[in-house]
């Protein structure tokens, strides 16, 4: 299965065309579709964090996904996210896109907007690995391994 194509912006506004544009040889994307998931991302941050020390061709961002009816809105929409985001790292990894959230949900087989999901995504496009929800050591030793294993 491969990551659709889809345009964003970081909180830094560079541009970007995921899933070529994403910098690593292994990209790992995590998708909230709700304001309240920014807890669900926090679970896994000290995690993904070490994953981009112990494997540095692994990078990972956080990609809001929003329908292209609050483009207009994308100014303050972006703002508030980047007012309340310090770190000028998690901004730069923080990729806004405003899509056809229908099909974009469809492309990844992602069955509703409850949780948020991660994907692995290879520089192919190929999704190689994927979860949803959050942290847990369970799935994080799932990622470990394919990791130890495909990565050189």
């Amino acid at each position: 299965m491969l990551f659709p194509e889809v345009e964003g912006q970081n909180l830094e506004y560079k541009k970007y065309k995921l899933p070529i544009d994403l910098e690593g040889e292994l990209n790992i994307i995590l998708i909230p579709f709700q304001r309240w998931h920014q807890n669900l991302i926090n679970s896994w941050t000290e995690y993904l964090n070490n994953v981009s020390v112990n494997f540095p061709k692994v990078k990972f961002y956080e990609v809001p996904s929003l329908s292209k009816g609050y483009k207009m809105m994308r100014v303050m929409i972006d703002g508030g996210m980047k007012a309340g985001i310090p770190n000028k790292g998690v901004r730069q990894r923080t990729i806004t896109i405003y899509t056809n959230k229908s099909k974009f949900k469809k492309d990844l087989n992602i069955p509703n907007e409850e949780t948020i999901y991660l994907f692995l995504v290879n520089k192919l496009g190929e999704i190689v690995w994927r979860s949803s929800g959050q942290y847990s050591e369970f799935k994080a030793k799932e990622l470990n391994n394919y990791l130890k294993s495909n990565s050189n």
